[in-house]
């Protein structure tokens, strides 16, 4: 299993757009009918995409996955959208996919576009409550009161 950051060229926020976001879901369901992996959990966010996979075993080239759905992307949006490199990480153990996956989740609320993880739409957390992974309301411990307004 791999946990991926995948960066907008000039942190531009492409994925602002429901367009967009749907041109990277179509892009990753056409590339896993060839390549396969699993989407284990993932959050899309205006200028990045975090997720985390699982390939089958005895593969490990994600790179070749990436650059065909970099590439389906942006020929469906018409132009270059990526940062040319990516980031990935092995995930060790179960602890490490736990850490990964609140992170990804959590993520929205992090960078401020929403004021709780249920919120953000682009995001496996739903699902996560839905399976009974996450509790419903997950992610409210992480939340700091305002205090600005006697929360």
């Amino acid at each position: 299993m791999y946990f991926f950051t995948v960066v907008t060229k000039d942190r531009e926020p492409v994925f602002a757009s429901l367009a967009a976001v749907d041109a990277l879901k179509q892009s990753v369901r056409e590339v896993r009918e060839t390549r396969p992996f699993a989407m284990l959990a993932y959050v899309v966010m205006p200028d990045h995409f975090h997720c985390i996979w699982r390939l089958p075993d005895g593969d490990s080239d994600f790179s070749i996955r990436w650059q065909l759905i970099k590439l389906a992307v942006s020929r469906k949006l018409g132009r270059g959208v990526w940062q040319k490199r990516f980031w990935e990480h092995l995930i060790r153990d179960e602890a490490d996919f736990e850490r990964h996956a609140d992170y990804i989740h959590f993520n929205p609320v992090k960078h401020g576009l929403a004021m709780a993880p249920q919120e953000w739409p682009h995001s496996s957390l739903v699902a996560y409550i839905a399976k009974g992974t996450y509790p419903p309301g997950w992610g409210a411990q992480y939340i700091q009161p305002d205090v600005r307004f006697g929360e």
